[in-house]
């Protein structure tokens, strides 16, 4: 399976003084999808945003809007971040207690479905969970905080199921210290969507820094 590669801006990096501004550079720079990091304090110790600030960012871009939701029992918020916007929504093996249910829900709503794996979870239970999936998350760092230092061993993980997801139609999806310098390492994995928070959004020139980590992808 060949799969259009990109670079997904992570708005957690941005500057949510002037968040109009900042989605309005990317687009302009190239960016097609915008990843939102959706945390609610239990499942990770942050508290990011809610449908509430989803619902204002779709009104901001035409780009796709993918919500990772880092939350307790997401299945309980589904319908909210599609009604808000989210034309993808990515959701924790760790925080569902019925995934296929939920997953099934995800595109009853209209969206995309994808499953998170973080660095340690077993990725074994995707082979039951494809039928189900448009997208995997693989975390590279442990999920609820940006700027971590990417962990390479996730690699050979995504690596060993690459050829099963692109088989099946899957988008592969990786999260977590993705920047110059690892990038050229994930590429070759079979990587489709390669999501950048502080590499893009804490450059000295994001503009710059977002067509840069786009050039080793296309």
């Amino acid at each position: 399976m060949t799969t259009h590669r990109h670079i997904c801006p992570s708005l957690l990096s941005a500057d949510f003084s002037r968040l109009a501004e900042e989605i309005a550079m990317m687009e302009a720079a190239g960016a097609e999808i915008l990843h939102l990091d959706i945390m609610d304090g239990h499942f990770v110790p942050n508290l990011t945003f809610g449908p509430f600030i989803v619902k204002a960012i779709r009104k901001l871009t035409k780009c796709r809007l993918e919500a990772h939701l880092m939350m307790t029992n997401p299945g309980e918020y589904l319908y909210q971040f599609r009604e808000a916007g989210a034309d993808t929504i990515l959701i924790h093996v760790e925080t569902c207690p019925d995934i296929q249910n939920d997953l099934v829900k995800i595109r009853e709503l209209g969206a995309k479905a994808g499953v998170v794996i973080n660095p340690e979870t077993n990725a074994e239970m995707l082979g039951d969970l494809l039928p189900y999936l448009d997208q995997v998350l693989f975390m590279s760092v442990h999920p609820g905080f940006g700027g971590q230092k990417f962990i390479p061993e996730v690699l050979s993980k995504i690596k060993l199921w690459e050829p099963e997801l692109h088989r099946h139609g899957v988008i592969i999806e990786i999260d977590g210290g993705v920047n110059s310098v690892t990038i050229p390492q994930i590429v070759p994995t079979g990587v489709d969507h390669f999501v950048a928070g502080s590499a893009v959004f804490k450059a000295e020139n994001p503009t710059a820094a977002f067509k840069n980590l786009q050039s080793f992808v296309r």
